[in-house]
């Protein structure tokens, strides 16, 4: 995997390319960009954004496919033991998350109003594995699907009726003065290094010091340039939640200051302290 980072510009090439093909269910360059700008905020090329993605509904659906293997690539492992048209059950287990073994069966869809619709009706099985993908990765290892539903999901969701009426420049003001400067959370921010024990902070901050520094020491080290990349890969992998959490734009500078600092030259990473 490479850490050189696309050219904003580079992107929406493609995007308008993928929007234009009709495929993908990306009806828009717009939608094709946003995807491809997580898809390089979590590590990946932005083409991947188009293989692994789907618009549902105008929502982004990471395919089942491409979320079971992120979760092998960080380490998972899933163990299938019911694969039918009635059930499919699996083992789900990784190192940071334990293990839990978890089942969807057609009855279980069919008392909560899930299997009216066509795709339930014709191939039940892949509905029943979606399903039981993404609760299992999500209940282990949240930190590769954050904020993503499966397809098959998405098209189960039942569609919210908006209000469009324009607000009146009163209700607009009132509802801009309404919003919180800065939107707090307590969790904490949880530091991964590949094969060490994870470190956890109590500020955003003090998570992206931590990765910086980390990268620093790695820009500064004597491996050669693949095991530099291989490095930084899997770090970014390990982190995946937290860039999550603060966001594409922060993500996108993150990875371009992480491009910026790598040498040719490593050495092994040590456990920084927090």
């Amino acid at each position: 995997m490479s850490n050189a980072m696309v050219p904003v510009e580079q992107i929406s090439i493609m995007a308008q390319a993928v929007a234009k093909s009709g495929l993908f269910g990306m009806k828009t360059p717009e939608q094709a960009m946003a995807l491809m700008l997580v898809a390089q905020a979590e590590g990946y090329s932005p083409a991947l954004a188009a293989r692994d993605y789907h618009i549902i509904q105008g929502r982004p659906a990471l395919k089942a496919d491409a979320m079971l293997a992120r979760f092998q690539m960080a380490g998972g492992r899933v163990e299938w033991v019911t694969y039918t048209d009635a059930e499919v059950k699996a083992t789900f287990s990784h190192p940071q998350g334990g293990s839990i073994t978890l089942a969807w069966t057609f009855e279980q869809a069919k008392k909560i109003g899930l299997t009216g619709k066509d795709n339930w009706k014709n191939y039940p099985r892949a509905m029943l594995r979606a399903r039981v993908v993404s609760e299992g990765i999500r209940t282990v290892f949240p930190g590769c699907v954050v904020g993503v539903y499966t397809p098959e999901e998405v098209q189960d969701f039942t569609p919210v009726e908006r209000d469009v009426t324009p607000p009146t420049k009163t209700e607009a003001m009132e509802a801009l003065n309404s919003i919180p400067e800065v939107v707090e959370t307590e969790e904490p921010w949880e530091f991964h290094i590949p094969g060490k024990e994870h470190m956890v902070f109590n500020s955003k901050q003090d998570w992206m010091d931590t990765l910086l520094n980390l990268v620093q020491k790695v820009a500064d080290s004597k491996l050669d340039a693949a095991a530099k990349d291989d490095k930084i890969a899997a770090l970014k992998k390990a982190n995946t939640k937290g860039f999550g959490r603060i966001g594409i734009m922060e993500s996108s500078e993150l990875f371009r200051r992480i491009s910026a600092m790598i040498a040719p030259h490593m050495e092994e990473i040590e456990l920084p302290k927090p």
